[in-house]
């Protein structure tokens, strides 16, 4: 485990008695109240000092909700540093002011629209609403979380090449098929989203793409291996994707994996790894002797 408290980039929390989230209808062990007391415990023995938010695939229309009921959770839970929210941002300049309200808040940082869930429409991150609405985030300082399948990587290309301006992280290091044993073409794919400097990389959601049962760090860490040797350890970051996580690992396990591949790294990369990196990213405030950007500070 990290001997210093790390930074979570990636966390789901959410309460479907609140809010409905009608992809979880066909995942019992998701439907269920995720709140931070939940996570707290789950999370236990390792320490986590702060948390991202990443918006959970809300209703449609519910996007706005979702921005103020973590806006509430903030309220007694600290260690909420940060929200990445779902906007539609296939509406064009109809989400201008969605986008304005987001904005205004105190954690807003990033902004995620499911691309996976496009699939099997190639191109549709590429449509000019969405273009244009993507490349308008660097007027609201928000980043852009890619959350694509590997299959997906060549529009993810397109898309980060036509907004120079924003800051993009690739969520799951692009959901490789670990669970069909296979490399390419997603290995020479991430290379070259890599080669693009306003992108970054979580490791995160790495487990759920093998066998949920019967996975293994050795089939896990060449993939996790290459993202980190392409992005380096200037440009990832942890996420642990929890809850989403339970369907294959428990909240420590995941970390003692990442443990064991980045074995023999120098104590500068694992703070950047594990903590610093995610606070520079999400601009997340940090403790004044840890030498991280304040929030607000651009990195």
């Amino acid at each position: 485990m990290p001997d210093f408290p790390i930074v979570d980039a990636h966390v789901h929390l959410y309460d479907p008695a609140r809010i409905d989230y009608p992809w979880m209808a066909n995942v019992p062990l998701l439907r269920e109240p995720h709140l931070p007391e939940r996570f707290r415990a789950a999370s236990a023995p390792v320490e986590v000092s702060d948390m991202v938010f990443v918006e959970v695939d809300a209703a449609p229309g519910r996007h706005l909700d979702e921005v103020a009921f973590i806006e509430e959770l903030a309220g007694s839970e600290p260690r909420l540093g940060a929200m990445v929210a779902s906007m539609p941002l296939e509406r064009g300049e109809a989400v201008l002011a969605d986008l304005e309200s987001y904005a205004s808040t105190g954690l807003a940082r990033g902004v995620r629209r499911l691309i996976q869930n496009h699939e099997d429409e190639p191109g549709w991150a590429l449509r000019e609403p969405f273009v244009a609405m993507v490349g308008a985030l660097a007027r609201f300082d928000l980043g852009f979380d890619l959350c694509i399948r590997h299959t997906q990587l060549p529009d993810a290309i397109a898309l980060v090449r036509r907004c120079p301006e924003v800051r993009f992280v690739l969520d799951h290091i692009g959901k490789p098929p670990i669970r069909e044993g296979v490399m390419e073409p997603w290995r020479a794919r991430l290379t070259e989203l890599a080669a693009e400097p306003n992108v970054w990389c979580k490791l995160s959601g790495v487990v759920t793409e093998a066998d949920h049962e019967r996975w293994t760090v050795e089939e896990i860490a060449p993939y996790v291996a290459h993202a980190i040797e392409r992005f380096g350890f200037e440009r990832i970051m942890y996420g642990g994707d929890w809850p989403v996580s339970r369907l294959a690992t428990d909240y420590a396990r995941w970390v003692e994996t990442l443990d064991r591949i980045v074995a023999g790294s120098s104590p500068e990369e694992l703070r950047r790894l594990y903590r610093d990196n995610a606070r520079a990213f999400y601009r997340i405030e940090a403790e004044p002797d840890e030498g991280s950007p304040r929030r607000g500070e651009r990195d």
